[in-house]
């Protein structure tokens, strides 16, 4: 008998699932027949409207703050440079970088890129053409003349001819055309190697091509919880002028005024009369069956609908409220430290995704046209944190320091070479022993040892043996 396997039975009718929860007796849930279910989302494209973003940056400081805190807040601190060069030559590079504007620039090129959706900063080098692929190895002194700056606007991407070869470039525009009426390089076809480009809000393929190859602003994921806060801050201070509302009812009213004459008048001289009387010491003369009110209007609860509203800004960019709005978050101990530690991790993440290796570009050509070559292999850089110690929390953090690095050299675990390396190391952080060269620690190898390292004395053959004049007597 063979043998027979157990049939799974298959019901004939599929029974449609969901995992919602909706109950349409109660026009409950999605689909339900209710207002909620006939909420959407629409596209808004204010990224669009250029002198709307220009209209709302100009007049809204919150706009303003939105559009401008980000770009300063990482461009604030500059970089450390932790290998590759001497002091002196640091001081130099940073220089440069001052004396070329470069940080400006960066910080107007964030600025322009949240605001419009895209920017871009082109490097200006001279006696080289923008159109060209960019050839570091011909870069020579003193070559590099800065940074110019232009928004999309300004701005023509070659969508038709894209980057092909394999790498980070791939998919971009080859050139970017300016157009006539920018403020430099009007009309010149700039190579996309020649630029350091610059995104707002990044945005899928499809709608990348809706907007002309760009990102989109900022401002377009908040602009309705702007108009919220904008019309609950004005209706809040159009409310100030109707605090205080004074009625006087009259006893046949609208009589007197359609009859006018002497009535209407003395009426007027009436009214005309209080309101000269009304004072701290005045009084208010009207007649028996008149009445005379005064209305005040209660403000509680518009500060926490405020605040509300500028929780979901704060929220929307980003950015705390003791830094969008200068306002300490409410609560038994808080000081915003917090918030804003969190927030500068942000911007560190930011800065090391966007701007890491722009600045290598960056920082290669410079290097070149301030020291004539390229950089050393091991020429590397961070950017500074934005949360700074305070003097004494750098000096004890530089007590420990020298203490530990001694102590180690003390105890023949390192040697006098390797502290000098390490506290010069430790200088990014507590700004001591920043001078320490690479001179000094080179020479290090050629001082002499320390008395405890010091071999011991060899015995010539015609030396007494040790204990001998003892023996003798």
């Amino acid at each position: 008998m063979a043998n027979t396997k157990p049939r799974i039975r298959v019901p004939s009718n599929n029974v449609p699932t969901s995992d919602s929860f909706v109950n349409f007796a109660a026009r409950l849930g999605w689909g339900a027949d209710n207002q909620f279910s006939a909420s959407r989302y629409a596209f808004h494209f204010v990224s669009r409207n250029r002198l709307q973003l220009e209209a709302m940056y100009r007049t809204s400081w919150i706009v303003g703050l939105a559009v401008d805190v980000v770009a300063e807040d990482m461009t604030r601190e500059g970089i450390e440079i932790s290998a590759g060069l001497e002091p002196d030559d640091m001081d130099r590079l940073n220089a440069a970088l001052k004396t070329l504007r470069i940080w400006q620039s960066i910080n107007e090129t964030i600025k322009w890129s949240r605001l419009y959706g895209g920017s871009i900063a082109v490097l200006l080098i001279d006696g080289q053409k923008v159109s060209t692929p960019l050839r570091l190895d011909t870069i020579s002194k003193g070559q590099f003349k800065g940074l110019t700056v232009l928004d999309r606007w300004q701005l023509q991407p070659t969508l038709n001819k894209l980057v092909t070869e394999y790498g980070p470039d791939m998919g971009s525009p080859v050139f970017y055309d300016v157009v006539n009426g920018a403020p430099a390089l009007q009309n010149q076809h700039i190579h996309y190697t020649r630029v350091i480009r610059l995104d707002g809000v990044m945005l899928p393929w499809s709608q990348q091509i809706t907007e002309n190859g760009w990102g989109q602003s900022v401002i377009e994921r908040l602009h309705d919880r702007l108009i919220s806060f904008d019309s609950a801050s004005q209706g809040s201070s159009q409310l100030v002028y109707k605090a205080h509302l004074r009625t006087y009812s009259v006893e046949g009213l609208r009589d007197i005024i359609a009859s006018g004459g002497k009535a209407f008048e003395g009426l007027l001289k009436q009214i005309e009369m209080i309101r000269m009387m009304q004072s701290n010491e005045g009084l208010t003369l009207m007649d028996a069956k008149d009445k005379f009110e005064a209305h005040q209007y209660s403000f509680s609860g518009l500060s926490d609908l405020l605040l509300q509203f500028g929780q979901q800004l704060s929220g929307a960019l980003q950015i705390p409220l003791v830094r969008l709005f200068g306002q300490s978050p409410a609560g038994l101990n808080s000081t915003g430290d917090s918030d804003i530690r969190n927030y500068y991790d942000h911007i560190a993440a930011q800065q090391e995704a966007r701007l890491q290796r722009p600045f290598e570009l960056l920082l290669n050509v410079l290097h070149r046209s301030v020291f004539g070559k390229e950089p050393e292999k091991d020429f590397s850089f961070k950017f500074a944190p934005l949360w700074q110690m305070s003097d004494k929390e750098r000096s004890e953090i530089a007590t420990n320091t020298t203490n530990a690095v001694i102590a180690a050299q003390d105890s023949g675990t390192i040697s006098r070479k390797t502290a000098l390396m390490e506290l010069r190391q430790s200088s990014q952080v507590t700004g001591v022993f920043s001078n320490i060269s690479e001179d000094d620690i080179n020479s290090a190898e050629e001082d002499p040892p320390e008395p405890s390292e010091l071999p011991p004395p060899s015995l010539d053959e015609d030396d007494p043996e040790p204990g001998a004049d003892d023996k003798d007597d």
